[in-house]
């Protein structure tokens, strides 16, 4: 007599379906998971010389302590370079969790570190580091490949949460500034990427610009969209400048 074969049950599945109420990001982070650690830090120090730095008016910017917390929270995770961490905020709950869902892009988090956080970053970071290590949280060992060093790259020193290790004061200090030193280099790396061809651009020398192109081509053959497109810069450019300088 044949046996009929036994259907196999699956979970349910579907990525696509809607709930009534929503999950809550928190109800995902473990109570003594490291993320909550840096924020509970962070929320208890002073940062008023950082929000001291900001002018009034003008358009809402970034509450500082946030983006604080993603950037001390990052280099605890080796996570050096502002896309990584743009990326992050996006697509890593503990980064989503951090911020609040905020998503600073690339720029706003390399604006933030290399004029507000200038004379602070490395300061807060090694004090975090240092109670986080006292109080065994973290432990920062060095990473070898195949019995070698690495060498100039994130993964040279990684901290290890929940573990025990070398917390030799010295060496540990050490670390961290050869560990510092290569944060800056990716920092300064990404600033001279972002860095426009351009220097000192401004409403009139746009002016200039567009009438001086205009000029070289008159009684020439020239094509429609380029037509078009240069009576839009005319029209549009030096104005939007004056707006953005405003």
């Amino acid at each position: 007599m044949k046996t009929s074969k036994k259907q196999v049950p699956f979970k349910s599945y579907s990525p696509n379906q809607t709930v009534l109420f929503p999950e809550r990001i928190d109800d995902k982070i473990y109570d003594n998971h490291p993320v909550r650690v840096v924020d509970k830090i962070i929320n208890n120090i002073d940062i008023s010389s950082i929000t001291g730095s900001y002018k009034g008016g003008g358009t809402s910017s970034y509450y500082p302590r946030m983006l604080l917390k993603v950037l001390i929270y990052a280099y605890l995770r080796n996570v050096f370079s502002s896309r990584k961490i743009e990326e992050a905020l996006k697509e890593n709950i503990h980064f989503m969790w951090l911020s609040g869902n905020s998503t600073p892009d690339h720029n706003t988090i390399n604006r933030f570190r290399s004029d507000r956080l200038k004379k602070h970053l490395k300061k807060i970071f090694s004090m975090v580091v240092m109670f986080l290590i006292e109080q065994n949280y973290v432990g920062l060992k060095e990473v070898y490949i195949d019995g070698t060093k690495t060498e100039a790259n994130a993964n040279k020193y990684t901290f290890v949460w929940g573990r025990s290790v070398d917390t030799n004061t010295n060496k540990i200090k050490k670390q961290l500034e050869e560990l510092w030193a290569y944060a800056e280099s990716v920092c300064k790396e990404e600033q001279e990427l972002n860095k426009p061809d351009f220097e000192d651009i401004n409403p009139e020398k746009v002016e200039q610009a567009i009438t001086s192109i205009n000029e070289a081509l008159t009684g020439k053959a020239v094509d429609k969209k380029v037509k078009q497109k240069l009576s839009y810069a005319k029209k549009n450019w030096p104005k939007n400048l004056r707006k953005y300088e405003d």
